[in-house]
């Protein structure tokens, strides 16, 4: 069985991470604040990954290969799998490494806290 303590550090630390997107998108910094709310995604969907299978996954390709396995078992996992991939493309991808924000790029950083939320009911 996973120790539970894990789990919930991480999902701290996803939590914290989120946190800190707010503060830097508070003061201006989209591009920062975006990629906290990406580190904050990953964080959540790693800590959902360890609850459900054990196993702590690494790299982001890692963590995207267990997410789509898991959704294929579990229909409810599936509700994270769009949001999942938004975040890694918009805020991770193309706020963050381009420079190119758009419009939706604030609403995915405040939205990734219910993100986090969904990914712990789901653990």
């Amino acid at each position: 069985m996973v120790a539970t303590s894990r789990v919930q550090e991480i999902f701290g630390d996803a939590r914290l991470m989120h946190s800190e997107a707010l503060e830097r998108l508070a003061v201006g910094d989209l591009r920062d604040a975006a990629e906290k709310a990406w580190c904050a995604t990953k964080r959540a969907t790693d800590a959902l990954i360890l609850a459900r299978t054990g196993e702590e996954p690494g790299p982001t390709a890692m963590t995207s290969d267990y997410l789509d396995s898991l959704a294929r078992q579990n229909s409810n996992i599936n509700s994270l799998l769009g949001r999942y991939y938004s975040r890694i493309s918009q805020l991770h991808g193309s706020c963050f490494y381009v420079g190119h924000c758009n419009d939706q790029t604030e609403r995915r950083i405040r939205e990734t806290g219910i993100y986090i939320e969904d990914a712990e009911r789901l653990t």
